[in-house]
This record gives structure tokens, C-alpha cells and sequence, in this order.
């Protein structure tokens, strides 16, 4: 017997996850979401997962371009993170407009300037799980700043990551 969702989420709380930005370009539009259940799947060949809930505007336009960037965030992104999450009620393409500095990699997608990573992808499997579909993306490139410190989410709060240096 499963337990309640409300206590599912107040015990998923505590656990901290780096916060991720996952876009991707789509019949000539870029859409994209705040992502904290993100994880590493394979090193060979290199994978990632996302999982990104079916009533997510990017939803269907990500799976549809079968390409996407995992944007791992830093903690000057906060005001990007809380934008994509849809604190601001703003969708789909115009999430991006005055927001960060935007380049791609290999595939196309979006790619923000300023991250400690971003992998980018091609979706190679996809899987329904409850409200969510976790798409599993082949890292085709990544940029990667060594120096740059994560926005880290836990207990319902954006957390600076230079926290861990201390």
C-alpha cells in the first residue's frame, strides 16, 4: 500500500539536490523547466536522467525534439530557477527573454552561460512513472566550469552551494 503523497513530498524535503534547468528546441522554439530530480544513470556509454512531470509545459515539446541540456545551476541563476519553475506565470519560449546568456552545444538546445555544467543530450529512452516520464538523454557535449559552485534546493528553499566549500 503506497503512502500519502503529502508525506511522500515532506520527507522528500530532505533531500538536497543540485538545481537543474532542462531545455530544449522544438519546431523552432525553446522550452524549458526547474529540475531537482536529476541524475547520473551511466558512464558508458555517459547518460543522464530527468524526470519531468506530464503536466509540465515543456513536457511534450522536450520528448518531441528528442534533444535536451541539463543546465546545472549556479547560485547567481535563482531568479532563472524560480522563472522556470513558473513562479512568474511565463511560458514556453518567453521564459528565456532577459533572463541569462544563451549559446548551444551539439544538439541545439539551450545551453546557459555560467553553469558549473551542462550535458547535452540526446533522448534515448523514455519511461511513464506516475505523474512523471523520466527521460534518459546520451551526453553527446558538456561545458564545464570546475570553479563554479551549484544552487543547491532542500527543505522547500534555494541553497547557495558555496556552503560546501566551508
Amino acid at each position: 500500500m503506497a503512502i500519502d503523497p503529502a508525506r511522500f513530498k515532506a520527507g522528500m524535503r530532505h533531500l538536497a539536490a543540485s538545481v537543474a534547468l532542462v531545455t530544449t528546441r522544438h519546431a523552432g522554439q525553446r522550452g524549458g523547466l526547474t529540475a531537482t530530480a536529476v541524475c547520473s544513470v551511466s558512464a558508458d556509454p555517459p547518460q543522464i536522467l530527468a524526470c519531468v512531470n506530464k503536466s509540465a509545459s515543456a513536457h511534450d515539446p522536450l520528448g518531441e525534439a528528442g534533444i535536451f541540456c541539463v543546465n546545472i545551476l549556479a547560485p547567481a541563476h535563482r531568479r532563472i530557477a524560480e522563472r522556470f519553475a513558473g513562479m512568474d506565470g511565463i511560458e514556453g519560449d518567453a521564459r528565456f527573454e532577459g533572463m541569462g546568456s544563451w549559446s548551444t552545444l551539439v544538439t541545439g538546445a539551450p545551453a546557459l552561460a555560467g553553469c558549473p555544467v551542462s550535458f547535452d543530450c540526446r533522448l534515448v529512452a523514455r519511461l511513464a512513472a506516475g505523474t512523471h516520464t523520466i527521460y534518459v538523454g546520451e551526453i553527446v557535449e558538456l561545458a564545464l566550469d570546475p570553479t563554479a559552485r551549484p544552487l543547491l534546493y532542500a527543505d522547500g528553499r534555494f541553497i547557495a552551494g558555496d556552503v560546501l566549500a566551508g
